[in-house]
């Protein structure tokens, strides 16, 4: 499924760098602001070990990992929410996103020049997240303008509206972001059919740091304070080194993991904030296998069988019929898919099944 992720953050604290690491994508970083004009699109494997042990199993003609995939928007500066800094351009690109990660530097280097003179990770969260909030204020009241008119016609759902956005406009005017608004389902509807704001997508903070620190960050005072402010707000923070993943991303294999070991870590950055990101967004991975190919697909978290199966072909949702079903520590545990269905581990699903996190499944569908 294709959801989106924005890298965010102020010019400089290391987002192109940590882009470049991640998808090899070659955007541009240099030591001076504005460097990305442009959102760079990134698409990268999302790696699991359960999908190599499944093909290890099944010896298929291929291995198809699922995908992540990353945009790198340009850092955005004080008074980005009135266009300072190329800022009505870039609070374009972010709206077109799922999810937000906000990196934050948290690292100190005098020959890298920071925006506002210095590293404070407490000013880099409150700009960014104060444009972002000022961008939906402008939104909440100019559309609050016109239904004002709508509501005086005595428009029951004019008047609905007009009540909600004044809940919005008082929480984005106190300076907090619109997801801090407790918000029903028809509530999150009806914002979403009107208005696409910024601050309703969910935030993830990546805490960029020295090479030296990546694997003990306990006595980073910056990491200290961003994961502070980030609990408060009920987000989470990854720790990564972007100049680190840099040089993690040119090795395989066993080469690879022998680099994180020597480093005290057991997964790479970019392997946490797929993680992360996966939490954040409530994705979980489900599995096909066959002779010709073992896949990991993406899907929404309390996904039907139907739904899952359209992921793969909109036919496989039409014509579904049911869903041969077995949790993966079950295969694994029975060692094919022969002896799983012997011992009764296989089962056939209808289309009121909620697909968990690692099926294998084998859709039967009619069209």
């Amino acid at each position: 499924m294709a959801l989106t992720t924005g890298i965010v953050g102020l010019p400089n604290v290391g987002k192109s760098t940590l882009f470049n690491a991640i998808t090899r994508a070659g955007a541009e970083s240099a030591n001076y602001p504005f460097c990305t004009i442009d959102p760079n699109v990134g698409v990268v494997d999302v790696q699991d070990q359960r999908l190599d042990e499944l093909a290890e199993m099944v010896n298929p003609q291929r291995v198809i990992p699922t995908s992540f995939q990353f945009t790198d928007i340009a850092g955005l500066v004080k008074g980005a929410s009135k266009g300072e800094g190329l800022g009505n351009q870039f609070l374009a690109h972010i709206r077109e996103v799922d999810a937000i990660i906000h990196v934050v530097r948290c690292f100190e280097d005098e020959n890298i020049t920071h925006v506002s003179g210095q590293v404070d990770p407490l000013s880099d969260m409150e700009t960014i997240n104060l444009e972002l909030v000022l961008a939906d204020l402008e939104t909440v009241e100019r559309r609050l303008e016109r239904i004002t008119r709508q509501k005086k016609s005595g428009d029951a759902q004019a008047i609905k509206e007009h009540t909600l956005l004044s809940r919005l406009q008082e929480v984005l005017a106190e300076g907090r972001p619109a997801r801090s608004l407790d918000l029903d389902e028809d509530e999150r509807r009806m914002i979403d059919r009107s208005l696409n704001l910024l601050t309703l997508k969910k935030m993830l903070y990546a805490a960029n740091v020295s090479e030296d620190d990546v694997a003990d960050t306990d006595d980073n005072p910056h990491v200290k304070a961003l994961k502070r402010q980030a609990a408060s707000e009920g987000a989470e923070v990854v720790t990564i080194s972007a100049q680190l993943e840099a040089e993690i991303v040119e090795l395989e294999g066993e080469e690879r993991q022998q680099f994180l070991e020597d480093l005290g870590l057991s997964s790479s950055g970019l392997d946490r904030l797929v993680e992360a990101a996966y939490r954040l967004l409530g994705l979980i991975t489900y599995f096909t296998a066959g002779e010709k190919e073992v896949r990991a697909w993406t899907i929404r978290e309390g996904t039907r069988a139907p739904q899952a199966a359209g992921v793969i072909h909109s036919d496989f949702e039409r014509g579904f019929i049911r869903a041969e079903v077995v949790g993966y520590n079950d295969l694994m545990e029975a060692g094919s898919m022969a002896v799983a269905r012997e011992k009764g581990l296989l089962r056939s699903e209808g289309k009121d099944y909620v697909v968990k996190d690692g099926d294998v499944v084998h859709f039967r569908f009619n069209v």
